[in-house]
């Protein structure tokens, strides 16, 4: 896997969408009955994102926002966070940010997203032209970018301009149902990606889309590593996850928590696992370490604000431990 210790040498970029979380306050409130909100950075690359600077990496998100209150809000928040904005692009015209009401809740849990005429649906390709991606160590790619035109071919030529610039490519799948025309559509967009990629991850849903059969998922996973793919990710929630590499695969428990609210664990997992590829450490302790900052995540409000430091994490790892105790994992691992 040397091609991934470039990773080592400069800031990340990450491409997708910025948006806004709002959270019904106190915790445990649903939204019908809420007087109060609390607002936040969004979005699952801008949550990447600023899971990577909490681990103390630079990185930089690859997007466009809407030229409005909400874009500031949003440039304003990244900046907080020390996520780089100079590949930000502001547009005008209707487009607008994405906004999602998400309640921290577990019980009757409820999401409700808003994106008509997302403004990160615009990127295009003279936004990135400007991108120099010799300057980055790694490209991370969130694939409701691909969803539809203009983000479609500016997001493939980003990937191809990583491949030119031989740095890494990682591929958070990130399927979101309601962006997109058809499945079929869906499917043929990430199959395409996900081969030419080095790192993919995504969920059981995400990869049985990718296949075109809800059973065919893990399969489907598996024999990407035969191609491009130097790991491939396999997540299922609550059972773990299943871990593909050239030479190897294993499986993974969870770490048991109390859990506030079902969101943001996928970005957490993403920043933190790359982050331990980063550092050289194997696949198996980087995705326990993924692992870690997912449970993190979900005890907590919000997702960008969730997202745990260094000392956090290993402090959290070094009290807890990861169990595997349900037969969904050993069941679907013994089937492949």
């Amino acid at each position: 896997m040397q091609k991934l210790d470039k990773m080592s040498k400069k800031k990340f970029l990450v491409l997708g969408r910025a948006g806004i979380d709002i959270f019904p306050h106190p915790p445990g409130m649903k939204t019908e009955n809420a007087e109060n909100f609390f607002s936040c950075l969004g979005g699952s690359a801008a949550n990447i994102a600023v899971a990577l600077v909490n681990l103390g990496n630079k990185a930089s998100l690859l997007t466009t926002i809407a030229d409005d209150a909400l874009g500031r809000f949003a440039i304003n928040q990244l900046n907080k966070f020390h996520v780089d904005t100079s590949y930000v692009y502001k547009i005008g015209g209707e487009s607008r940010l994405s906004l999602a009401v998400i309640e921290s809740r577990v019980e009757d849990h409820q999401s409700i997203i808003y994106r008509n005429g997302a403004s990160d649906l615009k990127l295009n390709s003279k936004n990135i032209e400007l991108v120099d991606f010799s300057n980055f160590g790694c490209l991370i790619v969130t694939g409701t970018s691909l969803a539809i035109e203009p983000s479609r071919t500016a997001t493939i030529e980003a990937i191809n301009s990583a491949k030119i610039a031989k740095i890494p490519i990682v591929f958070d799948i990130d399927y979101r149902p309601y962006t997109w025309p058809s499945k079929e559509e869906a499917a043929m967009a990430y199959s395409r990606i996900a081969n030419c990629c080095d790192i993919v991850v995504g969920n059981d849903i995400e990869f049985n889309i990718m296949s075109g059969n809800k059973k065919n998922g893990l399969i489907f996973a598996k024999n990407l590593i035969k191609k491009n793919c130097l790991i491939v990710v396999y997540k299922m929630g609550e059972y773990g996850s299943i871990t593909f590499t050239k030479n190897n695969s294993f499986k993974t428990g969870i770490f048991p928590v109390n859990a506030l609210k079902p969101t943001g664990a996928g970005d957490a997992f993403m920043g933190a696992f790359i982050n331990g590829i980063k550092l050289g450490k194997s696949v198996e302790e980087s995705v326990n370490i993924g692992t870690a900052s997912a449970a993190i995540v979900v005890t907590r409000v919000g997702c960008s604000v969730a997202m745990p430091n260094s000392e956090e994490l290993m402090g959290f790892i070094e009290s807890n431990s990861i169990i595997n105790t349900n037969e969904v994992l050993n069941n679907a691992y013994s089937s492949i």
